[in-house]
């Protein structure tokens, strides 16, 4: 059912001499299957903490995180991760890194070569399978590296600011990409940006995040139709939620700098 349950989630960062920094309040929220959810808010509120404790890459100092109602206790299979910076293997070509977690899970050699090469067209890599990575402009790394954990069958994929390094253009190339693969594959995601048209324009529902330590402070339903179209970002309707998220992120924001 790829339900995430989030119960009292916390995280307390301990630095030297025993001094401690909050990084988030308990938080509880779900996501349900088929879910597209973005987190949104200031820098610092502890997005990315939260994506990493459901990751399993970071422990929560208080409550916990349920997949299908099993605890999340570390890095597991059921649970695909993107991050911002560009996390392929060097010395593999583009097919052996989407190729390497199957590998990793024991999966039949010829089944992962007819996987891999599902994945390689759906993300526009026909023709750069025998490539590596210092070869790939960085809007085709990031293509891979979403290949790479689509192609694992993840129950959730998890998506850390995955376009937050590209130019504008290759940016929005890559959220139409992304969105006609959920809308096809319907993959639950779970996905941070700090982008608020990126937000919306993703997303089924916007959770907002206030300054650190970050709690929820606005979870908004995003009802637009699809498929999606880049040019839904001036329709009336995606302005008018613009507009919402823009002063509830203004204001977290002046939190911030104020504390």
């Amino acid at each position: 059912m790829n339900k995430l349950t989030i119960q009292g989630v916390s995280r307390v960062f301990v630095g030297r001499k025993g001094a401690t920094t909050q990084a988030l309040t308990p938080i509880d929220f779900n996501v349900r299957e088929n879910d597209f959810v973005t987190i949104l808010g200031p820098s610092g509120c502890g997005k990315s903490t939260l994506l990493r404790i459901v990751a399993g890459l970071d422990q929560p100092t208080t409550g916990s995180v349920l997949l299908d109602g099993n605890p999340v206790e570390g890095p597991g299979a059921e649970r695909g991760m993107v991050f911002q910076s560009y996390t392929l293997f060097p010395w593999l070509t583009v097919e052996q890194n989407i190729c390497f977690g199957m590998r990793e899970c024991g999966t039949p050699e010829a089944a992962q070569r007819e996987r891999a090469a599902y994945f390689i067209a759906k993300v526009g890599l026909r023709g750069f399978e025998q490539h590596y990575p210092k070869q790939l402009s960085g809007g085709m790394q990031q293509r891979t590296a979403i290949a790479r954990a689509l192609a694992n069958d993840p129950k959730i994929l998890l998506m850390d600011e995955p376009f937050g390094a590209l130019d504008n253009q290759t940016r929005v190339l890559m959220q139409e990409l992304l969105l006609g693969i959920w809308e096809s594959a319907q993959k639950t995601v779970l996905f941070v940006t700090h982008d608020i048209d990126e937000a919306i324009f993703m997303a089924n529902r916007v959770v907002v995040f206030t300054a650190r330590p970050g709690r929820i402070k606005t979870e908004l339903n995003v009802d637009l139709p699809h498929p999606r179209h880049y040019t839904i970002k001036t329709s009336p309707e995606f302005m008018a939620l613009k507009a919402r998220l823009t002063e509830e992120i203004r204001a977290e924001s002046m939190a911030a700098v104020e504390h």
